[in-house]
C-alpha cells in the first residue's frame, strides 16, 4: 500500500535513535493520482472503520488526517533538524520539502540536489535558501545560476552538478540529515559518504542498499548513524518490528498487485507485443493508481519492482540483526 508521504516527517523528527528508529510512521516514493478515498472516520461498520474506532491513531488516506497525525506527533517538540535532499524536485523531495513547510520552525534545508529541472530548483532556492544547489548537467547547473540571477537572488548558494555535486550536497557539514530520494546507483556514493560524516539517512532508493548492502550495513554499524527506510513497504515492516526480539520474526511477506499485465495470459500478451506494440508500451508504463517516474512505473508493470524491494528487505534485516546485537553488547 503506498500513501501520500507526509509521514516522511516522523523520520526526520526521530532524532533520537540508535541505529534505527522507532518513531517513523511511514512514507512513501510516489503520490496518489487518484482523488477517490476511504473515509476512515465514516459510519459504524465491521472491517475497520465501525464501532471503537474513536479518532484512529495513524488516519491515513486525505490530506487533512496525515497532518493531523503529523501535528500530534510533533506537538512540542523543540528540536531543529538540518536536512539535504536529494532528489529535491522529484516526489519524495517535494513531499519532504511539505513537511518542511508545515512545521518550519523544526526543520532548516542546507543542500538540495536534482536532474534538470533547473525551474523547479529555482523555486526552491529562493524559498529555502540551501547553502548547496546541485543539478545533473552543467548547462542545467547554468541554467538555474542565469534563473538566480534574473530573480534577484542575494544569497546565491554554490552552484554543483554532477555526481560530484551529489556528493557535495549530501555532504554538506551544517546538514545533520540527508534524504535520498533519486533513482538508480547514483545514490549509493553520495550516501556513503553521509554515512562516513555521521549523517543520518532517511533511504528511498532501493538500489542502494541492493547494490551496496555489504558495505552500507558495515558503515551503519561502524559510524552509528540511523539509517530507516523511506518507502511504504519498508517502512511498514519496520513499525511491525518495533519491539519484536531478535529472533522473533520468523518471515517477512511482501504482497504485490501483479503488475500491469496480470490479466494477460502469456500468450495474449505475446500477441498485443506483436500487434500493437505502442499500447504495450503506454501500458507499462501508466499506472493504474499511482503517478510515479518512468523507471519505477516500468518495473512496477514488471514486477521488477517487488524483486528489488525483496533484496532491500533482506539487506535491512541483517542491518537490523547488527543494530540488535550492538544494543545487547551496550547493555
Amino acid at each position: 500500500m503506498k500513501l501520500p508521504s507526509i509521514a516522511v516527517g516522523f523520520f526526520l523528527a526521530s532524532h533520537q535513535a540508535s541505529g534505527f528508529s522507532t518513531n517513523l510512521l511511514s512514507s512513501s516514493s510516489i503520490k496518489k493520482s487518484t482523488s477517490s478515498s476511504l473515509n476512515v472516520f465514516s459510519v459504524s461498520g465491521s472491517t475497520g472503520t465501525g464501532e471503537g474506532w474513536i479518532d484512529p491513531s495513524a488516519p491515513v488516506n486525505s490530506a487533512a488526517s496525515l497532518k493531523k497525525t503529523l501535528d500530534e506527533s510533533l506537538k512540542g517538540s523543540t528540536f531543529q533538524k538540518r536536512i539535504s535532499i536529494l532528489g529535491s524536485t522529484g516526489s519524495i523531495g517535494t513531499q519532504t520539502l511539505d513537511i518542511v513547510d508545515a512545521c518550519p520552525d523544526n526543520f532548516v534545508v542546507d543542500a538540495l540536489s536534482a536532474g534538470n529541472n533547473a525551474k523547479l530548483m529555482a523555486d526552491q532556492v529562493m524559498k529555502y535558501r540551501p547553502k548547496v544547489a546541485s543539478l545533473s548537467t552543467p548547462e542545467a547547473a547554468a541554467e538555474l545560476k542565469a534563473i538566480l540571477k534574473e530573480r534577484g537572488c542575494t544569497d546565491m548558494p554554490d552552484i554543483v552538478h554532477g555526481a560530484e555535486g551529489i556528493v557535495a550536497a549530501a555532504t554538506v557539514a551544517s546538514a545533520d540529515t540527508v534524504v535520498t530520494g533519486i533513482v538508480g546507483a547514483a545514490g549509493l556514493l553520495p550516501t556513503i559518504e553521509a554515512i562516513k560524516l555521521g549523517k543520518d539517512i532517511a533511504l528511498a532508493n532501493k538500489e542502494t542498499l541492493i547494490s551496496g548492502g555489504p558495505v552500507i550495513n558495515p558503515l551503519v554499524e561502524k559510524h552509528g548513524i540511523n539509517m530507516l527506510p523511506a518507502d511504504s513497504e519498508h517502512s511498514a515492516i519496520f513499525q511491525c518490528l518495533q519491539g519484536v526480539p531478535p529472533g522473533g520474526l520468523r518471515r517477512v511477506i511482501l504482497t504485490a498487485s501483479g503488475g500491469a499485465f496480470r490479466d494477460l495470459s502469456k500468450e495474449e500478451l505475446f500477441d498485443m507485443c506483436e500487434k500493437d506494440p505502442r499500447a504495450v508500451q503506454k501500458k507499462a508504463t501508466t499506472h493504474p493508481n499511482w503517478d510515479m517516474g518512468a523507471k519505477i512505473t516500468l518495473d512496477s508493470a514488471t514486477m521488477m519492482n517487488k524483486g528489488l524491494e525483496v533484496r532491500k528487505e533482506q539487506q535491512m534485516d541483517e542491518m537490523i540483526e547488527w543494530c540488535s546485537l550492538s544494543a545487547l553488547k551496550s547493555v
